[in-house]
């Protein structure tokens, strides 16, 4: 039983560790390693929203270090800036977990100046959305699969 639980844990770590670079790649893993697709969306949230965490708690004081080091002076905003503007902490929070991962995401939030609380739960929620519907999506395909799979071999 205790080797069971063992393995197991190696396998939480290894999708929650790897969600903290990219969710994208924890959950194909979670799958690999065939975990319940509800411990898979479990654990690849985590994994990210420790990413985002770190990055935020860290990325707050080092973007004020920056700023006073380098006294930066205003640019033209760019196409993110724009992005920014329009949608702000809550639209960045909502989609970064799927289009940029989560670090990059709250690296982008703390760079234009995000509430750290704020940037926090809506990355957080993004990233419990997204590991939902990335899980359901692909546990739906692989049983959409495997049902083809039978009826071929049926055949």
């Amino acid at each position: 039983m205790t080797e069971g639980l063992l393995t197991e844990g190696i396998k939480w770590l290894a999708v929650a560790g790897t969600s903290v670079l990219e969710l994208w790649a924890a959950i194909p893993l979670g799958f690999a390693l065939k975990l319940h697709p509800s411990l898979t969306a479990l654990f690849s949230a985590i994994g990210s929203i420790v990413s985002a965490y770190l990055v935020i708690v860290v990325g707050g004081p080092l973007r004020r270090w920056m700023m006073r080091r380098w006294e930066r002076k205003a640019q033209k905003p760019g196409r993110i800036a724009a992005i920014w503007n329009r949608y702000g902490v809550i639209g960045l929070g909502l989609v970064s977990p799927l289009l940029t991962g989560a670090p990059l995401g709250a690296v982008i939030g703390v760079s234009f100046g995000a509430a750290a609380g704020k940037l926090l739960l809506w990355m957080t929620i993004g990233i419990v959305f997204w590991s939902i519907a990335l899980t359901w999506a692909v546990d739906l395909g692989i049983a959409g699969f495997m049902r083809t799979e039978e009826q071929g071999g049926a055949s």
